[in-house]
């Protein structure tokens, strides 16, 4: 459970750490002026806002809120795309092309996997949100979600429903 919880607290300081071991890595490793400008202009602005869109859609799931963990799914695909991404940094020469295609397929599968997770966890709670003690509500506007707890209150008596009556506009009530 540390590990996902560590995750979980690095995929902020992830959107600035990456980016910045992009440009360190181009001049500890002198890479020449038009790597430079790649830098520059694609992979510091692209790892810094693909880190930031993961990390909303990470922490948009409730489950992940609620755990303050990412899922094991999650910490294969950050590794990944972190270790793509820091192999992408040493600029080699040989491997260069592989390793940022790698590095784009593991970000796009990374992102769909987030997207497809959220998904999934928002459809539970929504499903959950209408059992109540195992009577399914299954009730589309709030007229029938109030029959609904009406006929309950009948069957079991544990609910009481108060409705007020009034006219519209006056803000009195009928007596």
């Amino acid at each position: 459970m540390w590990i996902r919880r560590a995750f979980f607290s690095w995929l902020f300081p992830a959107a600035l750490v990456l980016p910045l071991w992009l440009f360190i890595g181009w001049g500890v490793f002198q890479a020449g002026g038009w790597a430079f400008l790649w830098v520059l202009f694609v992979a510091l602005p692209s790892v810094l806002v693909g880190e930031v869109v993961l990390a909303l859609l990470v922490r948009a799931r409730p489950a992940v809120r609620e755990q303050r963990a990412v899922s094991w799914r999650d910490v294969i695909g950050f590794t990944l795309w972190h270790a793509l991404t820091v192999a992408l940094g040493f600029f080699p020469e040989a491997a260069f092309g592989w390793i940022l295609t790698a590095t784009i397929v593991a970000f796009l599968g990374l992102f769909w996997s987030t997207l497809w997770q959220l998904f999934k966890d928002v459809a539970e709670r929504g499903r959950a949100a209408l059992v109540i003690d195992g009577d399914t509500m299954r009730a589309s506007s709030y007229g029938d979600r109030e029959e609904a707890v009406r006929e309950r209150a009948r069957q079991h008596g544990e609910v009481i429903v108060i409705t007020e009556t009034g006219r519209a506009g006056d803000g009195r009530s009928e007596h």
